[in-house]
């Protein structure tokens, strides 16, 4: 069963988070305020974070950050009442993987929440399939229709990382400190000379592209 944590400062939100979340048969545990959700983070295996943007001690936004400057790739879903597309800018940019403003669609709170939950294991069983291309993050190969290649330990990382958060837009910051580490002299043109490398790679291959998202970084879109 997953364990999913739900970090909200409003007792009836999260009464309605866990009727929800029970009734589609996960498990869910509660924190009030970000620094609680930090301390059952560190205490409890988790399988997703549903949070609130809005809360007291340490809100969302820098929750998500300390997060994901620590190296965790948990799965963060940001359920809040801000709906200004630079509030979903800010929330994609610290490192959420979703977002979803109040008042949620149940049924699409509960797909969302599988995808992402989906993606996840993906990343952790280092194979993943998209359309008719199968990617092995073990032997850094990419196969279709029985053509492989066996890509650069770098370009591999950076095509596999877009491909398992599809139509996540990730900052050239944010793919060169995953990527090639904080410590590292390249700089972020790094990223878009292995980005067009990929792209000529894989220009005929109709199951996915990755795409410049202007001001921001880049995203991967799957075809298939």
């Amino acid at each position: 069963m997953f364990q999913i944590l739900v970090a909200e400062d409003d007792r009836n939100q999260r009464r309605l988070m866990e009727a929800i979340l029970k009734n589609a048969g996960y498990a869910v545990c509660f924190a009030a305020d970000g620094v609680e959700a930090l301390r059952i983070l560190d205490e409890h295996h988790i399988d997703l974070l549903l949070l609130d943007v809005l809360m007291p001690e340490l809100d969302g936004l820098e929750l998500t950050r300390q997060l994901r400057e620590n190296g965790s790739m948990l799965p963060i879903l940001m359920l809040t009442a801000r709906q200004l597309p630079e509030d979903k800018r800010a929330g994609f940019l610290v490192g959420t993987d979703d977002y979803m403003t109040k008042p949620a669609d149940e049924q699409e709170l509960l797909l969302r929440i599988r995808a992402l939950l989906r993606r996840a294991q993906i990343v952790s069983e280092h194979r993943m399939v998209v359309g008719d291309v199968m990617l092995d993050y073990d032997a850094l190969t990419v196969e279709r229709d029985g053509e492989k290649q066996t890509l650069p330990q770098k370009e591999f990382y950076l095509l596999y990382k877009l491909l398992a958060y599809p139509n996540r837009v990730f900052t050239r910051l944010q793919l060169m400190d995953e990527i090639w580490g904080m410590d590292s002299e390249a700089g972020e043109n790094t990223v878009t000379v292995h980005i067009n490398r990929l792209r000529n790679r894989f220009r005929d291959w109709p199951d996915f592209e990755l795409v410049s998202v202007r001001g921001l970084g880049y995203k991967a879109v799957r075809n298939g």
